[in-house]
Formats: structure tokens, sequence, C-alpha cells
């Protein structure tokens, strides 16, 4: 898995690429494609909700060719992502 970190237009000193990385290895992560019209068409985006090493949960959108990824927007996750994140997991178990 290939990251793009070329011209984001988010910032870094939130959430760093390292912590990014993590959460997309995370063997929990729950990847997503919004339904909605307009988040289809030729790039579609997509969510991940994924914890780093440390615990840290990192929610991210992103696109992808299959092999490079191109993060357009990360955060920590919401009090909201926080438990989806561990009710989907739970229902996985």
């Amino acid at each position: 898995m290939e990251f793009d970190w070329l011209d984001v237009h988010f910032d870094l000193k939130q959430v760093g690429p390292k912590e990014i990385a993590e959460s997309f290895e995370d063997p929990f992560a729950i990847r997503l494609l919004p339904d909605a019209a307009e988040y289809g068409g030729a790039e579609a985006r997509y969510f991940n909700l994924g914890r780093t090493l440390a615990s840290r949960g990192i929610f991210s959108v992103f696109w992808t060719d299959g092999k490079n990824y191109r993060v357009i927007l990360a955060r920590e996750f919401t009090t909201e992502e926080q438990t989806f994140y561990e009710r989907k997991n739970a229902e996985m178990l």
C-alpha cells in the first residue's frame, strides 16, 4: 500500500502520515463506500475507520486506484464514529 502525501489539503500536524498509515493497517479497520450520489463518479471516495498502534481512532476519506492511496481528509474519531467502530467490530466477533 503506497500513500501519496503530495499537496495534502489538511493539517498533517493533527494526524501524521504514520498514524494514518497505521489506521489503514488496523486488522479491524472498517472501509466504506458512501452511497450518496455526490460521492460517486470517476474518483469514488471511500471512508476508513481504523486505530493506530497507540489505539488512537482515525477517520479518513480517501480514493485509490488499487495500488496508490490518496488521503483527502484525516482526523480523530468523533464519539459517534467511535461507537460505530466498536459496534461493527463486536458484530464481526
